[in-house]
């Protein structure tokens, strides 16, 4: 069976460090959807040592912090479920008020249209929100 997150990047590649990348999904409606990959193919969070779940985590958490402070979202969803890609990778999307879906997740059936005009607004800050996780990112230590 092969991986698509092992054969290739999974979405606009954002990051790479040795153990982990990031990537801006292409989810339509949801332009501050971003993905943590794990680089080594690991199917559970657990499979990971107690640092790498740390160094993961913090990537996680960077990645949050840069879309906090550049897009103010209404919330910040995380999640890591696999269902589909049995490897490890942490979703990590900037949620609005105005969006589709909220509050409901992503995945959730579509509760009014999606604003486009809103969506270019976030598009267009999206350079300096990749910039910020670089620059945090590229400052992690390796465990």
């Amino acid at each position: 069976m092969s991986c698509p997150l092992c054969a290739e990047d999974g979405g606009a590649l954002v990051w790479r460090g040795e153990r982990q990348r990031v990537i801006r999904a292409n989810e339509a409606g949801f332009p501050g959807f971003y993905r943590v990959v794990w680089n080594a193919h690991v199917a559970e969070f657990s499979d990971l040592s107690a640092a790498e779940r740390n160094h993961c985590m913090e990537a996680v958490t960077r990645v949050e912090q840069a879309l906090r402070e550049h897009l103010a979202p209404t919330k910040v969803n995380i999640a890591a479920l696999g269902n589909m890609v049995p490897h490890l990778h942490w979703h990590v999307i900037a949620r609005f008020d105005w969006d589709s879906h909220f509050p409901s997740p992503v995945w959730a059936a579509a509760q009014r249209p999606s604003p486009a005009q809103r969506e270019d607004g976030v598009r267009e800050r999206l350079p300096q929100v990749e910039d910020a996780m670089r620059q945090s990112l590229g400052l992690l230590v390796l465990p």
